[in-house]
């Protein structure tokens, strides 16, 4: 809402990735730095070093930053148009503008949007683990392949999005961590490169959208994070560990009712829910964790569901329905 005719435009224009270095390429580069810091670089490093050096310039140049992102540093926008929330707005009864209420939330489309600032992580890591600045392990492998037509035994097949590990624990003591799956939303409807050509034809004039899109629960819920928690949880559970779910508050609020555990130590899952608020003058909407729901596994599987079972008779019935048309 408040860029700049022009800014719209230079974000439509944007073609992702061109300029991206690789993660094991930045961390060279940062490598050779602190070598280059140190004094004691050799010929050949430094030759490595201006390479890079070089190809960090051209990604700064050419790339836009991601201001959420905290796992790597340099971190790069993937998302095209800059677009990684959708927000519902309206234009009855004037210009347009977000809807007021619940509705006007804003939803997550990109995991990195829940990174911002680690907030939501020491939010976790204090109330998991007693811990407000936690050790971050990110895609840590969990299922290991026992071999099949396309992986090898012992190649990772799944991975945990994030495993936070107490800092705060007494040299010899046992690794105290909880595991965090972190679920943004997928949308419905056509390609958003439809709203990028359009901006560029309107030179950046802000208006409502051409296309309408969704947030699809139905693919982020049932679809997508259900099966990580049936294959996930229950070997969790025997270990003696929580999962926490990082979610915004209009992805659990779009889900089936769940029965709340009032207590951690009953729970399998706790569902952490973050918002988007702006104070006055920021420029960049914060996340807040504002409120934590605990759940059994079981529960978490009837929410996620999110309906029950006709009848066999009316089912029957609209069988008929499809075989009459």
């Amino acid at each position: 809402m408040d860029l700049q005719p022009m800014d719209r435009v230079s974000m439509a224009q944007h073609r992702v990735g061109a300029h991206t270095m690789k993660k094991t390429d930045v961390n060279r580069l940062i490598a050779l730095q602190e070598k280059a810091d140190l004094g004691v670089l050799s010929v050949r490093e430094q030759g490595r070093l201006d390479v890079l050096t070089a190809l960090m310039d051209q990604q700064q140049a050419g790339e836009k930053p991601c201001p959420f992102r905290t796992d790597i540093v340099h971190p790069t926008c993937t998302k095209p148009g800059g677009v990684c929330s959708l927000r519902l707005y309206t234009d009855d009864g004037g210009p347009f503008r977000p809807v007021d209420g619940d509705r006007g939330m804003i939803r997550a489309l990109c995991p990195y949007r829940f990174h911002q600032d680690n907030a939501a992580f020491r939010h976790i890591g204090e109330r998991l683990l007693g811990d407000p600045s936690p050790t971050q392990a990110g895609e840590v492998g969990f299922l290991e392949s026992t071999g099949n037509l396309d992986s090898a035994a012992g190649e990772d097949v799944g991975r945990i999005d994030m495993i936070l590990v107490a800092s705060n624990v007494p040299a010899g003591g046992d690794m105290k961590w909880t595991a965090v799956e972190i679920q943004a939303v997928y949308f419905s409807g056509r390609e958003m490169a439809i709203e990028f050509r359009d901006i560029l034809e309107r030179q950046g004039v802000a208006g409502m959208p051409v296309e309408g899109r969704r947030p699809d629960y139905r693919s982020s819920g049932p679809k997508r994070l259900m099966p990580q928690l049936q294959i996930k949880v229950p070997t969790l559970r025997r270990w003696g560990k929580k999962m926490a779910l990082l979610v915004d508050k209009a992805f659990f609020m779009s889900m089936g009712q769940m029965k709340r555990v009032e207590h951690l130590s009953n729970c399998d899952v706790v569902w952490f829910l973050a918002d988007f608020h702006r104070q006055p003058g920021d420029d960049l909407y914060s996340i807040e964790i504002v409120d934590e729901f605990g759940t059994t596994l079981e529960s978490a599987i009837e929410g996620l569901t999110g309906g029950e079972a006709v009848s066999l008779e009316e089912f029957e019935a609209r069988i008929q329905g499809k075989i009459l048309l």
